[in-house]
């Protein structure tokens, strides 16, 4: 007679250690400040930083170029708004010169 002993029940795995956020995982700095201070009216800080921080995505691998071209965008597109609500200023009271700001 042969001994029928059951299989001994495998070893359990030990948990991986999880590893570090590769270096992809990384946001880049600029392009995140870009993007938050073009909403308080610093459209041509934003746009510098906007292409800084691209330039350093394109070096370093970081995550945030959709923020900084965001912001490039949003600051050009601020200075444009603005442009043309002065120019609209200036030609309503240049066509009213009887109207006086008291």
């Amino acid at each position: 007679m042969t001994d029928s002993a059951p299989a001994p029940a495998p070893a359990p795995v030990p948990p991986q250690p999880t590893a570090a956020p590769a270096q992809g995982e990384k946001w880049n700095i600029l392009s995140i400040i870009a993007f938050i201070i073009v909403f308080f009216g610093f459209s041509l800080i934003s746009i510098i930083l906007g292409f800084i921080g691209l330039n350093q995505i394109k070096k370093t691998g970081e995550r945030g170029r959709g923020l900084a071209i965001w912001a490039i965008v949003l600051g050009f597109v601020s200075i444009v708004i603005g442009i043309i609500f002065w120019i609209v200023f200036v030609a309503v009271i240049a066509a009213n010169p009887n109207v006086t700001v008291n």
